[in-house]
């Protein structure tokens, strides 16, 4: 028999008030079973006007002041994120028949912060920062290639590209988290948490 925690589901829940320390333990386990990038994450978005997009982005840092990733800050997702600072996230491990989806506000991340990150990043990560003009109409891939030449002659020296100011990074500052366990039947398990006003997080169950 399958071992339960306090609320009756999978022992994978735990028992935990804050959730952030239940999505480490998770994203864990998920480093070891996914095959490719286990710190995908699906990013919701939508536009002045409400209108939804979705795409694909990685995890790269999360903590409980949220989870952030990286971009450029003049693509369509970042538009939309400056317009309207709502904003989900969606993780689904299929190796583990879990997902986490999250919902929060959007907040900038510190150019400190952003520096650090960026200078971790390949040379040609680097480079390609400058050359894509990200999201906007490309006439043909040798115009990118030749922009990319071109950066690759301006910073020739591969320790020294500075991060351009339209390339950072978003913090998603959680205002919800619900874990989710695939069920036998699609009597699925959902442990949700909502932040309260205090800063402490209330848990509850789902139905499937």
């Amino acid at each position: 028999m399958n071992q339960k925690n306090s609320l009756g589901l999978d022992k994978c829940f735990k028992d935990l008030a804050d959730p952030i320390i239940l999505f480490k333990e998770w994203f864990i386990e998920a480093k070891k079973t996914e095959i490719n990038d286990p710190n995908a994450i699906a990013l919701a978005t939508a536009d002045k006007k409400g209108f939804p997009d979705v795409r694909m982005v990685l995890l790269k840092n999360f903590s409980n002041r949220g989870f952030v990733f990286y971009t450029n800050f003049n693509s369509k997702k970042s538009n939309d994120l400056k317009n309207n600072p709502n904003a989900a996230l969606c993780f689904h491990w299929k190796s583990l028949l879990r997902q986490i989806r999250i919902s929060g506000k959007i907040l900038k991340v510190p150019d400190k912060e952003a520096d650090e990150y960026y200078a971790t990043r390949s040379y040609g990560s680097r480079i390609g920062a400058w050359a894509s003009n990200q999201s906007s109409i490309l006439k043909n891939r040798d115009e990118l290639y030749k922009s990319i030449e071109d950066y690759k002659k301006k910073y020739q020296d591969e320790n020294n590209v500075p991060r351009p100011d339209y390339w950072s990074g978003w913090n998603l500052n959680p205002g919800s988290i619900e874990f989710w366990l695939d069920g036998e039947d699609r009597i699925h398990q959902r442990l949700k948490y909502i932040k309260k006003d205090n800063g402490n997080w209330e848990k509850f169950l789902l139905n499937p």
